[in-house]
């Protein structure tokens, strides 16, 4: 990204009988580890964005979140190393307790702008009555073509080997990137963190014609009753898996993303001589509403 420097991710294999039984060799890539705050797929989805807004020599991004949003922070903090202001539209109103995570995006220099739930759920509102027309506007998530284009660049730490890359999916952003960058004999595998909702349409919107005849597959099945809901079966497993592996999730998209990958090879989805990339995406802000000493990490 544009005057950030970014640190190495690495690939963490995983191994327990059950895998090595079935001959299926599982890794995870780490983009947790790329930078500290603009952490994971947001590195990617921003990317072209911030370059994009610098090219057409527009000062103020203007984006989309929640009070624990991974790319509110990690926005305002891109915009703040690019000499960039920031604005963040926040669902929900401005209280007290105002969270740590949109403190910390004030600290970046964001400017919070806080609106109903009912007006954020129609950002059209926002767009044609609250943001000025010089801004340059991200959406929710880095949805939208360059944040795809970014998001295909993932794929420089995925060799041709791989036959499953798996992902979770929030906007449909990250596996649209992916998609894109697959190899035709490659699957990728979408797991919704959002209860009811098919992201088929966003996805397409973001392929061209050829891209959506690749091969991948939505899971609808493992987000726990909803969007950053978490009981104790998951909250168990987040803590299981640290102490197995030493691998830290959050309770929006990764601990379900890796609950799914599991879940799915026991369930023997993946075929033998199988090798699975399952892709941390990084960001561990919903974690903090948790109350504390939930989590060992």
């Amino acid at each position: 990204m544009t005057k950030i420097q970014y640190n190495n991710v690495f690939i963490q294999n995983i191994l327990n009988k059950s895998l090595i039984d079935k001959n299926i060799q599982f890794a995870i890539l780490r983009l947790d580890k790329i930078h500290p705050i603009i952490s994971g797929n947001k590195w990617f989805k921003l990317k072209y964005y911030i370059a994009d807004a610098i090219e057409k020599k527009i000062d103020t991004i203007a984006t989309f979140g929640g009070a624990y949003s991974n790319h509110i922070i990690a926005t305002a903090y891109a915009c703040k190393l690019n000499g960039l202001k920031s604005i963040g539209f926040i669902r929900g109103e401005r209280n007290e307790n105002i969270s740590a995570t949109l403190l910390q995006a004030e600290a970046y220099g964001m400017q919070l702008e806080f609106v109903s739930r009912q007006t954020f759920n129609h950002t059209s509102i926002i767009k044609e009555k609250m943001i000025d027309k010089n801004y340059y506007r991200i959406d929710e998530g880095g949805y939208g073509m360059n944040g795809a284009k970014g998001a295909a660049e993932i794929f420089e730490w995925i060799d041709e080997t791989y036959t499953h890359i798996i992902c979770a999916c929030g906007t449909g952003t990250m596996i649209g990137g992916l998609i894109k960058a697959a190899k035709p004999h490659q699957t990728i595998i979408g797991i919704s963190v959002l209860k009811g909702y098919d992201h088929l349409f966003e996805i397409k919107e973001l392929l061209s014609k050829d891209e959506q005849q690749k091969k991948f597959l939505l899971f609808n099945e493992y987000h726990f009753g909803g969007y950053a809901k978490h009981p104790k079966q998951l909250i168990d497993f987040m803590i299981a898996i640290w102490n197995d592996h030493q691998l830290p999730t959050d309770i929006v998209y990764t601990s379900k993303l890796m609950y799914a990958a599991f879940d799915l090879a026991e369930k023997d989805f993946f075929p033998a001589n199988s090798k699975v990339m399952v892709i941390h995406s990084g960001g561990l802000q919903g974690n903090n509403s948790l109350p504390a000493n939930t989590l060992p990490f």
